[in-house]
């Protein structure tokens, strides 16, 4: 029997009905990728990176996985793919994004995967959703809690809970 792991996730839409994409990617997850433990709500995101776009709906979610985080990937991919997803320029305009923020206390650099997400600690509007289910949870490289990166992240970029 393989072994359930712990991961975090982003999800995150600035195109289309972004809060339709977003539940419909939480209920691919569910059928795909494992267990559904708690989702975050919806919060409005202006755009990092890249910012002369519309403005994001993101969500963190919580999920009990039996995949490998290569796995655990492919499927995230498979999500975008379905909301229809077009990888046309980095940090742009897109129907949905799914990164994996964290999995367990694993930390994993390969060429298609770095895992914890290597820019969460500089980023609100992951940290935000994130902290609301996973306040206590300990970075595996940064060794403090989501809350205590959130505290010490420098991007003031407004980031609104709507729901």
């Amino acid at each position: 029997m393989s072994a359930v792991h712990t991961a975090y996730l982003l999800l995150g839409s600035n195109l289309g009905d972004r809060a339709t994409i977003l539940r419909d990617a939480v209920q691919h997850l569910r059928a795909t990728a494992g267990t559904v433990e708690a989702t975050s709500g919806l919060y409005e995101t202006a755009a990092w990176g890249l910012e002369e776009q519309p403005t994001f709906l993101n969500q963190a979610v919580r999920l009990q996985t039996k995949l490998t985080p290569e796995l655990l990937l492919d499927t995230c991919q498979q999500a975008e793919q379905l909301a229809g997803r077009e990888r046309l320029v980095r940090w742009g305009a897109r129907t949905l994004d799914v990164d994996i923020l964290l999995y367990d206390g694993l930390v994993l650099d390969t060429p298609r995967l770095t895992v914890p997400h290597p820019r969460l600690p500089e980023r609100r509007f992951a940290l935000v959703p994130l902290a609301e289910i996973a306040a206590n949870v300990v970075h595996p490289e940064a060794k403090c809690t989501v809350t205590e990166l959130l505290v010490a992240c420098p991007d003031t970029l407004p980031v609104t809970r709507i729901n």
